[in-house]
C-alpha cells in the first residue's frame, strides 16, 4: 500500500475552509467539488495509456488515450456522492458504483444497506471514495464488497484520513493505494476524525 498526501496549496487552503465551522453548507459543498478535482489529478496520476492515431489541423500524429476499459468510479453513501461529483465533471466517461454502508454509531461497525457496480469490474481500475477514513471499518467493508464483485485494481480516494483508519485499511487490503488531502491526529471516543471537519454528510447535505 502507499499512502499519497496531496499538499498542494490549493488543496489545503480549500481544506481549511471546510474544516472552518463557519462554512456554510452551499459553500462546504462548492470547496469538496473544487478540491475533489485536485485530489483527483493524484489518484489518476499513473492511468495506463495506449497510443492512437489522429489527425491535428498540422499533420498526422500519434497520441496518448487512456487505455482498456473505463474507470469505474464507487462511491460510498451518502458522503462519497459529493467527492464522486467533483471526479466525474473531470473523467466524465466514467462508469459509476454505489456502496450504501451506515455505522453503527453504538458498535461504530458498518452496515450495508445497497451495492451496485459496473459489470467486468476485474478488467477495470478502480477508484472507491468516500471523505472520511476515519475507524476504517466501512471503507474496509466497502473494499470487500468490490473485491467480492471481481475488483483487484483499487484506489482510495479520501479527503480526512486518521492514522487509525490508515492502520486499518494497510492490515485489511494492504494492495489498496491511498490518496488524501491531509492526515489528521487520532479520532474521538465515538470514532470522529480529530481535528477533523465534523460529519462530512451533516455538511454537505444540511442535514444534522
Amino acid at each position: 500500500m502507499t499512502l499519497t498526501v496531496v499538499e498542494h496549496p490549493l488543496v489545503q487552503h480549500k481544506l481549511t475552509l471546510m474544516r472552518d465551522k463557519a462554512t456554510p453548507t452551499n459553500q462546504f459543498r462548492q470547496l469538496l467539488r473544487e478540491i475533489s478535482h485536485l485530489i483527483a489529478y493524484e489518484v489518476t496520476r499513473d492511468l495506463p495509456t495506449e497510443y492512437r492515431s489522429i489527425e491535428t489541423p498540422m499533420m498526422e500524429m500519434k497520441a496518448p488515450v487512456l487505455a482498456g476499459k473505463k474507470l469505474a468510479l464507487i462511491s460510498i453513501l451518502r458522503a462519497g456522492n459529493g467527492l464522486l461529483d467533483g471526479v466525474l465533471e473531470l473523467i466524465p466517461s466514467a462508469r459509476v458504483g454505489f456502496v450504501g454502508l451506515y455505522r453503527d454509531e453504538e458498535t461504530l461497525q458498518p452496515v450495508q444497506y445497497y451495492f451496485k457496480v459496473p459489470d467486468n469490474m476485474s478488467e477495470r481500475v478502480v477508484i472507491a471514495v468516500d471523505p472520511m477514513l476515519a475507524t476504517g471499518n466501512s471503507s474496509v467493508a466497502a473494499i470487500d464488497l468490490l473485491k467480492q464483485a471481481g475488483a483487484h485494481d483499487i484506489k482510495f480516494l479520501c479527503l480526512l484520513a486518521a492514522p487509525e483508519g490508515i492502520a486499518r485499511m494497510q492490515d485489511a487490503h494492504p494492495d489498496v493505494d491511498i490518496v488524501t488531502a491531509a492526515v489528521d491526529e487520532k479520532l474521538s471516543d465515538i470514532g470522529y476524525i480529530l481535528p477533523g471537519l465534523g460529519d462530512a454528510g451533516d455538511r454537505m447535505f444540511g442535514t444534522k
